[in-house]
């Protein structure tokens, strides 16, 4: 089957299957989030998170279960997780992203969205990525017109780096349907 290939080779720290298995399960997570918290930009935070955790303990993934069963169950525990800190929000608690481990989600060879996006004229471009959600335009600004190094722009968002690496993934793909859309 194609997912426990995928789910293999992520495993091995294979770029490709990372992004075939975000692509793939996305929408789902996505959706069963936004019935529970009713808020597209919680959920959007509640997925990137989950699938930064996901690829960080996919060697911990045990294949007696679904794998969208395992992202649902990881999702719920961000969100509670979320929870737990807007109640607590007065005392701040980091030593979880000290010890955050970063898998080399990114990867430097350009894909197929990279190549979608890289050859479209600047003023064509903005106006796609104006399409995009605030949070998603900041870090394609920051990655391709700042050039900001993936832990530069964590750094400079303050947000764990697997996150931010979701978040790119996530941007490119949704800025090369828009191309594509417009075409």
């Amino acid at each position: 089957m194609e997912v426990n290939k995928n789910i293999e080779l992520a495993k091995k720290g294979d770029q490709a299957a990372f992004t075939y298995l975000l692509d793939h399960y996305w929408n789902e997570v996505y959706g069963f989030m936004l019935k529970r918290t009713e808020n597209e930009t919680d959920t959007e935070d509640i997925v990137i998170e989950t699938f930064a955790k996901a690829f960080d303990k996919i060697h911990t993934y045990n294949p007696d279960f679904q794998f969208n069963t395992w992202l649902i169950a990881i999702a719920k525990n961000v969100h509670i997780d979320m929870l737990r800190k807007r109640k607590s929000s007065l005392s701040v608690d980091f030593s979880n992203e000290d010890d955050f481990r970063a898998y080399n989600i990114a990867d430097t060879a350009p894909s197929a969205e990279d190549k979608i996006i890289t050859e479209q004229n600047l003023s064509n471009l903005l106006s796609c990525i104006k399409e995009l959600k605030p949070h998603y335009q900041e870090v394609i600004q920051l990655r391709y017109f700042q050039e900001l190094s993936y832990q530069e722009i964590a750094d400079q968002l303050s947000e764990p780096l697997n996150n931010i690496k979701i978040k790119l993934l996530r941007a490119k793909k949704l800025l090369a349907e828009i191309i594509l859309n417009k075409h």
